[in-house]
């Protein structure tokens, strides 16, 4: 047994075990320094807060290896520019539900200009009979070229050019019609 210390006690004292130490040592420095290093990259492409970021580094750099190690099990999940990414993602999904609406008789999502729901057939709107655009069945005149959808059939209010007249009640006392209210164009 003594014989196996004398041993051990040799191979310490050895030159070549002082320098396999030291490089070990220098190592362990090196791999303490890289991760204190990482730990400023990921937290900096990780976390907004630059006070959270100093908070990780010096812990890191405290408390070698540990420092790290609590880090990474506290760090956010994802990379500060997928979180903006998903973000916009959904900005636009919202966006897109936003130009979609339901159809009230099958539930479909339908976009806002169709006129009728592509499953189920339903007409959602009315095209305007001057200039066809889609109207809505609550609408009293069309927005886009002045015509009166609840006009009987026959003279209408509206020009075939799309424009309005003057009606005689909006003259002055005098029987003159204003300018500015002869001719409307749209």
């Amino acid at each position: 047994m003594e014989n196996t210390f004398e041993t051990i006690r040799q191979i310490l004292s050895s030159p070549l075990w002082g320098v396999a130490w030291k490089i070990f040592l220098v190592s362990m420095g090196v791999l303490w320094l890289a991760l204190v290093f990482w730990t400023l990259k990921d937290a900096r492409k990780r976390i907004d807060d630059t006070l959270i970021v100093v908070v990780s580094v010096l812990t890191s750099l405290v408390f070698p290896f540990i420092g790290t190690l609590v880090y990474m099990m506290l760090r956010p999940a994802e990379y500060l520019i997928d979180a903006r990414e998903r973000e916009l993602e959904m900005l636009a999904v919202e966006q897109e539900l936003k130009a979609l609406r339901i159809c009230p008789n099958c539930r479909e999502p339908v976009r806002e200009d169709y006129v009728a729901c592509p499953k189920c057939r339903r007409p959602l709107r009315e095209p305007c009979v001057v200039c066809g655009r889609p109207l809505e069945y609550w609408w009293k005149m069309c927005p886009y070229c002045g015509h009166d959808v609840n006009a009987k059939p026959g003279p209408s209010s509206g020009g075939e050019d799309g424009t309005f007249r003057a009606r005689a009640d909006s003259s002055s006392p005098d029987g003159t019609v204003d300018e500015s209210t002869q001719l409307l164009e749209f």
